[in-house]
């Protein structure tokens, strides 16, 4: 059984996802994996989220405990001895801490970029609002307006689809690709009340994925998290 390799939590994850055209991902996908639809739709998710009490295989690295994370993702699946496994690819991970992208691009060939970044959370008695901003150029910005209770995540829901894939599959090279897993609980989400995207997805993410800019998401919710374990990988 693989050990351990990250723990932390993760908390108040803003998500707007999107229908795509699956050629656009493409040029993305890992080798051995394949693109995964609920409905029928291929779907690219923008997520803001706060990483809290990080520990590295067990160990609280100084001044990397707790901060944001925006990844724009999308979701596949891979068969190994007829049992599918559900998983995701990242196009980018924006953190603000240039060794954490270090660490993640020069030993597991990640997607990562450092850029400034902050957040706010702010409560009144019948909202929560969210906020994520990072900072290429401009600051671009994710904002959620939600109702204040959580409630469980239906069976066969959208929900269900964009936040139950545990896996984590990233390109090596064109012959190899690496997997590893994520390990959480079943979360509940914030019904929503509104929300607000201002991000140059062109500068940020590429001339490919420009057209999100002028998108509407299919969806946007906001799940509470939970503690979370991320397992050692392997190559495939």
């Amino acid at each position: 059984m693989p050990s351990t390799f990250l723990q932390a939590e993760w908390r108040k994850l803003a998500m707007a996802n999107y229908a795509v055209d699956p050629n656009v991902l493409q040029p993305y996908l890992p080798k051995g994996v394949e693109l995964d639809f609920w409905n029928g739709t291929c779907y690219a998710s923008l997520i803001g989220f706060m990483f809290l009490n990080t520990k590295l295989k067990g160990i609280k690295i100084p001044f990397h405990n707790n901060f944001e994370e925006v990844n724009l993702r999308f979701y596949v699946r891979y068969n190994e001895q007829g049992i599918w496994k559900r998983g995701v690819v990242f196009i980018k991970e924006i953190v603000p801490k240039s060794a954490l992208t270090f660490v993640a691009n020069t030993l597991y060939n990640e997607k990562y970029e450092t850029m400034p970044m902050n957040h706010s959370w702010a409560s009144t008695p019948d909202s929560l609002s969210v906020v994520y901003r990072w900072k290429k150029s401009r600051w671009n910005s994710f904002e959620v307006t939600t109702e204040t209770q959580a409630e469980p995540i239906l069976e066969g829901s959208e929900e269900e689809f964009i936040t139950e894939h545990y896996w984590g599959y990233t390109k090596i090279n064109n012959c190899i690709t690496s997997e590893y897993g994520v390990e959480h609980p079943r979360w509940k989400v914030y019904p929503i009340k509104n929300y607000s995207i201002d991000v140059d997805f062109a500068n940020v993410y590429g001339n490919d994925l420009a057209f999100l800019k002028n998108e509407n998401p299919t969806s946007v919710f906001l799940a509470e998290g939970s503690e979370i374990e991320v397992k050692g990988g392997r190559k495939i």
